[in-house]
């Protein structure tokens, strides 16, 4: 199948892609991540993630646009809802890219991430599936979290120590604020 990849970072797009590819899936890269806080990390993820994906010759789609006060205007007085939001903001516009460009399944990184909310992600893919026609390919990466790791790491990625919103940049200094999405 065409599979639309909803991409984070290049480090967290390394175990999702080998696995769409072991199961001989043709798979595009979508960058589309408005929610990631400061403008220089933005620039960090979306940049780590062209060298990635250049470097094996897969084929992406980047929004370059910065996003933030689209994001921001989602949630603010919403916060203790912000990861919901977020899923459902990414996510739309994915299965939106991915019907006006003829892919005929989706999926996302945000299923490696171990500190993501699997059930929310899960329930709301399957929607989104059901509402406009494309396959939802479900597979929990997180298994492959360390395998990720090491090989980011093996080529010298820049790894981001945090989700990406300006909600988790603070949780990430102020352990005072952590709150648990598991």
């Amino acid at each position: 199948m065409n599979v639309l990849l909803h991409t984070c970072c290049g480090p967290c797009s390394i175990y999702p892609l080998s696995r769409l590819q072991k199961a001989e899936h043709n798979v595009t890269t979508y960058f589309y991540n408005p929610n990631i806080h400061p403008y220089k990390e933005f620039q960090r993820r979306l940049n780590s993630l062209k060298e990635y994906t250049e470097k094996k010759n897969i084929y992406s789609i980047f929004h370059e646009n910065y996003g933030l006060k689209d994001f921001l205007r989602k949630v603010v007085f919403h916060e203790e809802e912000r990861c919901t939001l977020c899923y459902a903001m990414r996510l739309s516009e994915t299965v939106t890219t991915a019907k006006n460009n003829g892919f005929e399944a989706f999926t996302t990184t945000l299923l490696y991430s171990k500190y993501q909310n699997h059930t929310k992600l899960r329930q709301y893919c399957e929607k989104l599936s059901k509402e406009s026609g494309l396959v939802f390919i479900y597979e929990d990466y997180r298994e492959g979290w360390q395998i990720g790791i090491d090989k980011s790491r093996k080529l010298d990625m820049y790894r981001q120590p945090y989700c990406g919103c300006i909600y988790s940049e603070q949780e990430r200094y102020d352990k005072s604020m952590r709150v648990s999405n598991n």
